[in-house]
């Protein structure tokens, strides 16, 4: 009994540290965002760029709370595994692009009008030089998509499991074990699911972090699915895990699905906001659908607690 009770008061602390560094980091990027559109300083662009790497490097945070919080950090799985686990490799590192691909297909047959391949995203997000800069080269914006492509199929994935394992070591390395020793596999799942989604709430409320702001029901509806979403990944990513009971796995599976779920967003007409809570990106609505259909479907096989 002392022991579990000293495994739940690391879980807290775990809890304590890996929201209070995030949050503080968050309300900090959200401060940081408000001042430069108050001030017109969207031109600096290296104080946007520290922003967004101060973001980046807040996938870190899990890692560093379960060694702030006395966890077992030798434990997580960090010798990479291959015998036995090409499976989980070919699963880690092509599903992401294959759920992602039949959402799009999902979200733009519905919204066929939304489909853009005129280069409206890219000056959106790196002005109209970053679209120059390509077609000055002479490749079309669609083959600038079809390398993309490419790229989330071939190296993206690995490069993106390096920050991508900050968080993995911390959620499925360390807090699902301890949720399912406390509540077993299907409850830790769910609650483990919603503690990451939860995690990344003041970036979604006070700068409208994966959906923006424009959706019906800001925040709170982009808040419960971001919860639905993560709770999804969240199956993949320990089911992946617990097979291979490797941590890059599931790290280069998070890292896959973060490389996939930008694409979409390149060949999606800009100036719909409010269409984002839907898609075409996978933690859309519609979009998603294939992610929590496949999760759904694990959840369903596993075995009762």
């Amino acid at each position: 009994m002392k022991e579990l009770d000293k495994n739940t008061k690391t879980l807290y602390k775990y809890l304590a540290w890996t929201f209070g560094l995030a949050y503080l980091i968050q309300f900090f990027a959200a401060f940081m965002n408000y001042k430069l559109q108050q001030d017109n300083a969207g031109a600096n662009m290296i104080l946007v760029a520290a922003v967004q790497y101060l973001i980046a490097g807040m996938m870190f945070i899990p890692l560093i709370s379960v060694m702030l919080a006395g966890g077992k950090i030798k434990e997580i799985g960090w010798k990479p595994r291959i015998k036995g686990c090409v499976p989980q490799f070919l699963f880690a590192w092509f599903v992401p692009a294959i759920l992602t691909a039949i959402g799009v297909v999902l979200y733009f047959g519905i919204f066929r009008s939304h489909f853009d391949l005129t280069g409206s995203y890219l000056v959106a997000v790196a002005g109209q030089e970053g679209l120059d800069t390509i077609t000055s080269t002479g490749m079309t914006y669609g083959t600038y998509i079809i390398i993309n492509c490419i790229a989330c199929l071939t190296y993206a994935p690995l490069i993106n499991m390096f920050p991508a394992v900050g968080e993995e070591a911390g959620w499925r390395g360390y807090m699902y074990p301890a949720l399912r020793e406390k509540f077993g596999q299907k409850k830790a799942w769910i609650i483990g699911g919603i503690i990451w989604g939860m995690w990344h709430w003041p970036l979604m409320i006070f700068t409208g972090y994966e959906y923006g702001k424009d959706y019906l029901g800001f925040p709170i509806v982009g808040m419960i699915l971001f919860c639905a979403v993560t709770v999804a990944l969240g199956i993949l990513c320990d089911y992946v895990y617990q097979k291979s009971g490797c941590i890059w796995y599931p790290a280069i599976f998070h890292g896959a699905f973060n490389a996939a779920a930008t694409l979409p967003l390149t060949v999606t007409l800009t100036g719909l906001d409010k269409f984002r809570i839907l898609g075409a990106a996978p933690n859309g609505l519609i979009a998603g659908i294939p992610l929590f259909v496949l999760a759904a479907f694990i959840y369903a096989k596993c075995k009762k607690d």
